[in-house]
């Protein structure tokens, strides 16, 4: 799961119009969905004038929609996600198998890659009852190292790309669970890797637990993960490993069938 060497930005080929428009894209979000000039300039570190340029061509091309002096993202932003979704063919089926994990657990079951130190999900089954502090959907980032999804992926990654992560990967506590030594670290994604599971125990939000495996083709490359959350005090540690674990392996091996 190797990921390509970037350029920097002082590259030639780096386009700073294309990055700063992206930029004011990415500032909206679910406490920012409607923002003044002066929020989106504040948010993206841009003065007045380049972020008043950005959002009125995004408005010209119909990613912003503009009242008076607020804006906001429309609808066709969706279109960008849709292409990438569409571009990995098996999202219906991917999210066939995860519905069914809902109905046999009762709990929510996503599917997720990696991007740099994010998780990003790109498939869920949404149980009833809400887990997190934050609303979970497709396209929603969160840390790599402290998601059960994310530690699973690194704990799957060759061994000097493992290696590399663990020496870079920020690793600052959410709640009193979070694990910050990253001598400790280590030692739990090395289990991981062993045992092909990860459960991350309350160290995001308080209150979450969940249980990951990998998710790779028929050649063994890795993709992403699968995870089941649900809520510590509702669910054993045991539970997960006994009932859950079972149930998500068929999950991962009806997947895996079609990448080829």
């Amino acid at each position: 799961m190797k990921q390509d060497k970037k350029i920097s930005s002082d590259s030639p080929d780096f386009v700073t119009s294309l990055a700063g428009g992206l930029s004011v894209l990415m500032a909206f979000d679910e406490s920012h969905a409607t923002m003044t000039l002066s929020e989106v300039a504040e948010r993206t570190d841009m003065d007045r004038a380049k972020a008043r340029r950005y959002l009125l061509t995004l408005h010209a091309l119909g990613y912003v929609h503009k009242d008076k002096r607020q804006f906001k993202l429309s609808p066709q932003t969706l279109s960008i996600g849709s292409s990438y979704l569409s571009s990995t063919h098996h999202h219906d089926i991917v999210q066939f198998y995860l519905e069914r994990v809902t109905e046999k657990t009762g709990e929510s079951c996503s599917f997720a890659v990696l991007d740099g130190d994010d998780v990003v999900y790109i498939a869920r089954s949404a149980a009833k009852h809400r887990l997190m502090s934050i609303a979970l959907s497709i396209g929603t980032r969160l840390p790599v190292a402290y998601t059960s999804m994310g530690r699973t992926i690194l704990a799957n990654l060759p061994e000097e790309e493992r290696e590399d992560y663990i020496s870079k990967v920020e690793l600052t506590a959410h709640t009193s669970f979070s694990v910050t030594d990253r001598t400790q670290f280590k030692k739990m994604l090395d289990e991981a890797r062993n045992n092909q599971y990860v459960i991350i125990d309350q160290e995001l939000d308080t209150g979450l637990r969940s249980l990951a495996l990998p998710i790779y083709k028929s050649n063994h490359e890795l993709i992403g993960a699968i995870n089941i959350s649900t809520n510590a005090m509702r669910v054993s540690k045991e539970v997960l490993i006994d009932e859950f674990l079972p149930i998500l392996r068929d999950c991962a091996e009806s997947i895996q069938k079609y990448y080829i």
